[in-house]
């Protein structure tokens, strides 16, 4: 992970772990008056959720937004802006037996490298989970960009060629 923090005008700061209680967002840098609503961000937080193939996780998270603060009356105010997502099918005794293990191909073993600790619970901020708080927190950077006329479009050209 590069930090907890990006940006400068508009900065985002992602807390919270995999199996923790809850992971989230807290938005700074949005001004006063621009219509937001936690169906705004849950939108782009249901396109984030896995797929039901073979290769994607058995965990099956709603990823419900709670805006707690930043936002009165489907208008943000210009302070910051809070969101909530809480774990609700978080099982880490399915993590007990692999706690002295790192995972191939995980993100578990540079993260301890870099930081010194390691939370075995499915990887804690090294989870691709934690991604649901940079999803939450780019619908809102969307709808920003989208008030001053701008669009952010993206495509992958190709895979393996």
């Amino acid at each position: 992970m590069a930090g907890n923090t990006s940006g400068c005008v508009f900065r985002v700061t992602t807390w919270g772990e995999s199996h923790g209680a809850a992971l989230g967002a807290v938005i700074d840098g949005c001004p006063a008056g621009m219509d937001l609503a936690e169906d705004d961000i849950q939108q782009a937080l249901d396109r984030r959720r896995p797929s039901s193939g073979a290769a994607s996780t058995s965990r099956s998270e709603q990823d419900k937004v709670e805006i707690l603060s930043g936002v009165f009356e489907g208008k943000t105010t210009g302070t910051p802006i809070a969101l909530l997502i809480r774990n609700t099918d978080a099982r880490s005794s399915n993590y007990h037996d692999l706690k002295d293990v790192f995972r191939p191909g995980h993100g578990d073993f540079t993260y301890f490298k870099k930081y010194g600790i390691r939370d075995w619970r499915g990887g804690g901020r090294a989870s691709g989970r934690e991604t649901a708080a940079r999803v939450a927190a780019g619908a809102v950077a969307r709808k920003l960009i989208a008030a001053a006329g701008m669009e952010v479009i993206a495509f992958t050209r190709s895979i393996g060629g």
